[in-house]
């Protein structure tokens, strides 16, 4: 049985007909305008900028979104649907009209009419947040608001003084500090505009370029389709920041394609879970988390980038070597010869379509702002549609608009949880809360650093489950990285670490959407499923504590140049630390290990994730050992 907030958000989309499509359409390609204007020539308030993309926003929801599940067959709005509508136009659009007023003419004293239209407008945010994304944000938001209204009734540890209902209403509605604030300045701005570069690339036809080029690549290799379906989701996840929807793009070709070799329904919906799922923690993007996090933390945004290669690729590393032990377990073999294109004629006839993805990353590098890369990158993608071979390609006046609504739709979700969340931000600024739990979180753990990891690492994945990068990114930093901070560890490090547990809720059950969307198209069981992506992932839970006691991993040292050397040997002892997990997770090498061997070569690959030296040895000598006792025990029985 499908997951119950899947059922509520996945299924409830509404195919829109005759004149709600063009009405839908209409307003989508405003939006998409309006962002590209603002972000480039408009001269507006954030406040302004802010609200005008939330109300477009809002309106898009409530039209693709029905009430009701009932609703998804009829082409018209629901009456429910369209007072919704009203209230949104109603909500919004006062604050749009009056802010000036407010804080100029009246000297930002708000009355009773001002507070009216801030609970309209909050009733109607956590109703599209619910729909859309579920009804995970919505509760936290109003918990939050509990928080602050009664803190003087919780326990000492988290008691303030509390705060009036005015107070907040003000602060989460005429303010940029609430829903209008920063966390909406980010899909705003940055995070639609790499949508928009992602669509303009998928109606040119990227798509197929990058699966024509992975199965190249990897299409000959055991369990080649698998090794296409990690390639693949690779290319697509770091642009679109959601691993559902990688899975649902990438997952149509590369599943059929993994169950045509022998792969069961289950491991292939899971190998596109896991690999979709590495996506949103894939540099230069990471799903538009990157430039959160560099906000966050006051730093470049190349710093980020730089500090995500190295866990990026021992991820997708892991996953090739799960995938290689599986196959090997069920002697497959790659997609014949004759299947797979070449290199040379595949870059020959799309190959153009690759020069969008390098300008971006060229221009984030050279230190050019993540607007000027995502207009740069949407102008080279109109550009190079025209620079291949297949006339297919070109983005035509339909096609640009195509881009612009598809832009629009990828858009609402991702917005839509980023607003609500800024009531979470809002309050734990006024409250101090979040300084209050990295306290407790110290404190329960006794000071130890293992401990605390561990318990926000359980935080994190709660905390995360059903969310997109950004949101979930954003939830994290806020209520959790502090901890990790105040215990010490280094603050790029520990927003790392809460970043990726949060990315792993998506194939961690019992809410591993990405697993269950696989699960559908492969038409697996999703529990099942999602069980499978968990263990072929599991691999990549070492990861973010290696990067906490390896900081250097993350190719940044504040106190002054890396040492090259030390790099390297930490590289090596990862990625045999991580080898020895896959295994013993794998329960394969040449062929099925006995518990004892199981059990040894999990425990030794725990062992290096830690940096003293003596570990490291003992890890080292024992992942030798036991790999060398099996060959020999192997050898005995005749297995080559």
């Amino acid at each position: 049985m499908k997951n119950k907030v899947e059922k509520e958000v996945m299924s409830q989309v509404r195919e829109l007909q005759g004149g709600s499509k063009y009405l839908f359409n209409g307003i989508a390609i405003i939006l998409s305008i309006f962002v590209l204007s603002a972000s480039s020539f408009l001269n507006l308030q954030t406040f302004h900028q802010n609200s005008i993309f939330l109300i477009l926003i809002v309106l898009l929801g409530f039209m693709l979104y029905p009430t009701s599940k009932k609703g998804v067959e009829k082409t018209r709005p629901s009456v429910v649907d369209i007072i919704f509508i009203v209230l949104t136009i109603v909500g919004i659009g006062y604050i749009i009209l009056n802010y000036t007023t407010l804080h100029v003419d009246r000297a930002s004293q708000a009355n009773t009419t001002d507070y009216i239209f801030a609970v309209i407008a909050i009733i109607v945010l956590f109703e599209i947040t619910r729909r859309t994304i579920g009804i995970f944000i919505p509760l936290l938001s109003i918990f939050a608001i509990i928080y602050a209204l009664y803190g003087n009734y919780f326990p000492i540890d988290f008691a303030h003084s509390g705060f009036s209902i005015k107070r907040l209403l003000y602060r989460f509605y005429m303010t940029t500090e609430g829903i209008f604030g920063s966390t909406l300045s980010i899909p705003a701005t940055y995070i639609m505009l790499f949508i928009l570069f992602g669509a303009f690339l998928g109606v040119s036809g990227a798509s197929k370029l990058f699966n024509d080029l992975a199965l190249a690549i990897a299409g000959q290799r055991r369990g080649g389709p698998a090794q296409v379906a990690v390639i693949t989701s690779a290319l697509t996840g770091s642009l679109n920041g959601s691993a559902v929807a990688n899975v649902a793009t990438t997952g149509s070709f590369t599943i059929p394609l993994m169950k045509n070799i022998g792969l069961t329904p289950r491991f292939a919906g899971g190998v596109e879970a896991a690999a979709s799922t590495g996506g949103m923690i894939m540099p230069p993007i990471m799903g538009a988390a990157a430039f959160i996090m560099a906000g966050f933390l006051g730093v470049p945004y190349t710093t980020i980038v730089l500090a995500g290669i190295i866990p990026a690729l021992f991820y997708y590393i892991a996953l090739v070597w799960a995938i290689d032990t599986e196959s090997k377990k069920k002697g497959l073999k790659g997609v014949s010869k004759d299947s797979i294109p070449l290199i040379r004629e595949v870059l020959k006839e799309r190959g153009a379509l690759l020069l969008p993805i390098i300008v971006v990353i060229v221009a984030l590098l050279i230190g050019k702002t993540a607007i000027f890369a995502g207009f740069s990158g949407i102008i080279s993608a109109i550009l190079a549609s025209y620079l291949t071979k297949d006339k297919s390609t070109r983005v035509t006046f339909k096609k640009f608009f195509e881009a612009l609504i598809d832009g629009a739709k990828g858009s609402i979700q991702v917005a839509l949880a980023c607003a609500s969340v800024g009531i979470v931000i809002a309050t734990v600024g006024m409250t101090g809360v979040g300084s209050m739990l990295a306290y407790n979180v110290i404190d329960i753990a006794g000071g130890h650093l293992i401990v605390i990891l561990i318990m926000v690492m359980i935080t994190c994945i709660v905390l995360s489950f059903g969310l997109p990068s950004t949101a979930l990114y954003i939830v994290v930093a806020v209520t959790v990285a502090p901890s990790l901070v105040q215990a010490g560890v280094e603050p790029l490090a520990a927003h790392f670490f809460v970043f990726y547990f949060g990315a792993m809720s998506n194939v961690t059950p019992p809410v591993a959407l990405a697993a269950y969307t696989g699960a559908g198209i492969a038409n697996a069981d999703p529990v099942k499923t999602s069980w499978t992506a968990l263990r072929l992932a599991l691999p990549g839970f070492i990861i973010p504590f290696l990067l906490v006691y390896n900081p250097e991993l993350l190719l940044n040292n504040p106190t002054g140049n890396i040492n090259i050397g030390e790099l390297i040997v930490t590289i090596v002892i990862s990625l045999v630390g991580i080898y020895a997990l896959v295994v013993g997770m794998g329960n394969y090498l040449l062929v099925k290990l006995n518990i004892i061997e199981r059990i040894l070569f999990i425990a030794f690959a725990v062992m290096l994730i830690f940096p003293e030296m003596i570990t490291s040895i003992i890890g080292i000598i024992g992942v030798i050992l036991l790999i060398g006792m099996h060959y020999i025990k192997t050898k005995k029985v005749g297995v080559s």
